[in-house]
């Protein structure tokens, strides 16, 4: 009998910055979704240090939920391993309490001696980045897309649980 896997579905973004807040917006709508108990989903927000402690915990798959330009239309979701070998190669300060960078975060966690266990990505393609002025709320594009990440990290989840666990992405 194998022990019960531990799966966290982390969303991530700034509300203030349009599209940028669509990872927390995936995150809340899942949360009133049924899921198995053995995933958590957060919405982090810009708490890079809360999602650090959160991934500290021993998770066997960790599903980040962010924008991601990928040269594709505007609400375009992807599904993306990412390649954690490229952090050695990110030549950046560490992580900030006021923003989140995924990437910074992961290096961070690394620093600590601690992994996400295996790492997906499921992004976006955003319209709207940071205006000036700032905007509230997600550009209808990407607002459209929300229903398509909420079925494609339940898929993965489901995936991720099973026993013969095969997960078709692209690397990025």
């Amino acid at each position: 009998m194998s022990s019960q896997k531990k799966l966290l579905v982390a969303g991530i973004g700034n509300i203030f910055l349009g599209d940028d807040a669509f990872g927390s917006e995936v995150a809340r709508q899942l949360m009133h979704e049924t899921l198995p108990p053995e995933a958590r989903v957060f919405d982090f927000g810009i708490r890079s240090y809360d999602l650090v402690y959160a991934l500290m915990d021993g998770y066997d798959a960790t599903i980040l939920i962010d924008i991601t330009s990928q040269g594709q239309p505007p609400g375009t979701v992807y599904l993306i391993e990412p390649d954690l070998n490229q952090l050695d190669q990110i030549d950046e300060p560490m992580a900030d309490a006021h923003s989140m960078n995924p990437l910074k975060v992961l290096q961070m966690l690394r620093t600590f001696g601690a992994s996400p266990g295996k790492l997906y990505l499921i992004g976006c393609e955003p319209a709207i980045l940071e205006c000036e002025e700032g905007q509230i709320g997600l550009s209808e594009s990407v607002s459209a897309a929300v229903p398509q990440a909420i079925q494609m990290i339940k898929s993965l989840v489901k995936n991720l649980l099973s026993d013969n666990a095969k997960v078709e992405v692209e690397s990025e």
